[in-house]
């Protein structure tokens, strides 16, 4: 812990319960509710019409915690598939665009069917299908985003063989006319399906993307469990990054959301010649890690049960008891050296000084070890600081690549709007 006493700083709130906790009605009224009406995360692509049927018949039930994930997933099944055939005639009538709005809606209530992780057999099949719909979607927009497996060149045995990727490449990007590239990691639930919301502001700016998961989520090829696993990934991708000739290999950097920020302040160490720059939004390295914060979480600001999604993600299963004992030991990169070796790309770290999902503790901890690091933390918000944080990280991006842009302006291509 950073803050004195050795105590978290957010000490004083970490044996309350959230509201959210009591029952998926209150999840839904204080915590899901605008979000979903504004069409922002975990909504994105999403509308909240689409959700109200599904939350009243979720609450006439009486759904709680700890959920039943195959019964809960297969509440959202009707209407997903119900918008996925409308999408389907659409396509079928020649109506792209209406297709493509249809399909993205149905992969976003696909998606909340498998959040916050496909760990049972229905939420399984939810990502499998919330995948098809979210790519037919996004391919069939005006500047279609394209899903690309890269060659995990760098893999060992029981690793997988390709790193599925969304790419998105601006109009005119070229050898003779490279365009920079951000390259998104994405967090504990949300997967490239989503967070290729982001593509679409960045290509109006001329910026290409590319979007993929972290180990322990989505289909990232990488061995969870395995501490040097992320190293091979990343090797793997910036392999495959310098053949792009439509990329200017001088402007690569990295925004990574969530406990994508973990592996985003590892890969700054481990691949500093790679990268211009890199963000980690809302991530941590060590005290994330501590059996006293991993056993109040399941009562904090997430939605669910983040400790067991955490031992789910890092290749442990259910064994939350087992995480708890040897994650720090296996994880954490102020244990590992990470933190202390000496070179490390440009990094700005970010996040909302009340986080109570990762502690800020940990940026706290970052800033005192190895090269200096650029920090920007956001008074009274908590979990990424959101939404100012986003400005501060467009706009740190933009200076770092060279262009002027309005932060504002690429945030309002954010949220979905639909037209039908």
């Amino acid at each position: 812990m950073a803050a004195p006493g050795n105590k978290y700083f957010i000490q004083h709130n970490i044996n309350k319960t959230a509201a959210h906790h009591e029952s998926y009605q209150q999840l839904w009224e204080t915590k899901w509710k605008k979000p979903a009406e504004m069409g922002v995360y975990p909504f994105m692509f999403g509308i909240a019409k689409d959700f109200e049927p599904i939350v009243s018949e979720l609450v006439a039930q009486g759904f709680k915690e700890p959920y039943d994930w195959d019964a809960y997933a297969k509440m959202y099944f009707p209407q997903a598939e119900s918008l996925a055939k409308i999408g389907k005639e659409a396509e079928a009538a020649e109506e792209i665009e209406k297709a493509s709005e249809y399909y993205l809606r149905a992969s976003a209530v696909y998606r909340i069917a498998r959040f916050p992780a496909p760990r049972s057999e229905q939420q399984r099949y939810a990502w499998k299908m919330g995948k098809q719909y979210a790519l037919k979607g996004l391919g069939l927009r005006p500047h279609p985003v394209k899903e690309i497996l890269v060659p995990h060149t760098h893999a060992v045995q029981g690793e997988g063989a390709h790193i599925p990727i969304y790419h998105l490449l601006p109009d005119g990007a070229s050898k003779e006319k490279p365009a920079p590239l951000v390259i998104i990691f994405t967090g504990l639930d949300g997967y490239r399906t989503e967070l290729a919301v982001w593509m679409e502001g960045w290509r109006q700016l001329g910026v290409a993307t590319v979007v993929l998961e972290i180990p322990g989520t989505g289909d990232c090829p990488a061995a969870p469990s395995h501490p040097t696993s992320p190293d091979r990934l990343y090797s793997s991708l910036f392999d495959w990054v310098a053949q792009q000739e439509g990329v200017d290999q001088k402007k690569v950097a990295i925004w990574a959301f969530s406990t994508g920020g973990y592996y985003a302040i590892r890969v700054a160490h481990t691949h500093p010649d790679k990268l211009a720059g890199v963000v980690a939004l809302g991530g941590g390295c060590h005290h994330m890690f501590d059996p006293e914060w991993l056993s109040e979480v399941n009562h904090l600001e997430y939605p669910f049960d983040l400790a067991n999604t955490l031992a789910y993600k890092w290749g442990y299963g259910n064994d939350i008891e087992r995480f708890k004992k040897e994650a720090s030991g296996k994880f954490s990169l102020l244990r590992d050296g990470t933190l202390d070796k000496p070179r490390c790309a440009r990094l700005l770290l970010v996040n909302g000084t009340e986080d109570e999902i990762f502690p800020i503790d940990d940026y706290y901890l970052a800033l005192q070890h190895g090269a200096p690091k650029e920090a920007r933390f956001v008074p009274n918000t908590k979990h990424m600081g959101e939404p100012m944080s986003f400005c501060i990280i467009l706009n740190w991006l933009y200076k770092l690549f060279g262009i002027e842009a309005d932060p504002v302006k690429q945030m309002q291509t954010l949220p979905f709007k639909p037209k039908y």
